[in-house]
């Protein structure tokens, strides 16, 4: 199990946005989207008709990445892993706790089980730069 350092778990509790990637037909999709670090995954809420969606139901493998771009002290966490979708029950709740708690626009916008799923990434790799880890 891949694991983040406490330098990457700042940097990933410190920012709203990743970027992730899925693919379908050999054709890369990528869109940014609203995360939270939850126990080690990255958790993505995302509704059932986008592409994304779509996409890692025949390919479960994804790749995000978060980063803060600033010529020459670019800061950088890059995760692949698999996804599951996280549809009702006491993890989608849990989420939606948070989402809702970190999100306005889910304060807006709300929904509830089996409306709109969490797509929940266990990272099975990872690199990261520029956060001093050492």
């Amino acid at each position: 199990m891949i694991e983040f350092n406490e330098k990457e778990t700042e940097f990933l509790n410190s920012l709203e946005e990743a970027r992730i990637a899925t693919s379908h037909d050999d054709i890369p999709h990528v869109k940014p989207v609203s995360f939270l670090l939850y126990k080690n995954a990255i958790i993505i809420a995302t509704d059932y008709e986008t592409r994304t969606y779509k996409n890692l139901k025949t390919n479960p493998n994804t790749s995000v990445v978060i980063d803060i771009y600033k010529s020459g002290e670019h800061k950088a966490i890059v995760i692949q892993g698999k996804t599951e979708a996280v549809e009702n029950g006491e993890e989608f709740q849990k989420f939606y706790e948070i989402f809702h708690e970190k999100f306005e626009w889910v304060r807006r916008n709300p929904w509830k089980e089996n409306e709109a799923p969490f797509l929940k990434i266990t990272p099975s790799n990872k690199s990261s730069w520029g956060l001093n880890t050492k």
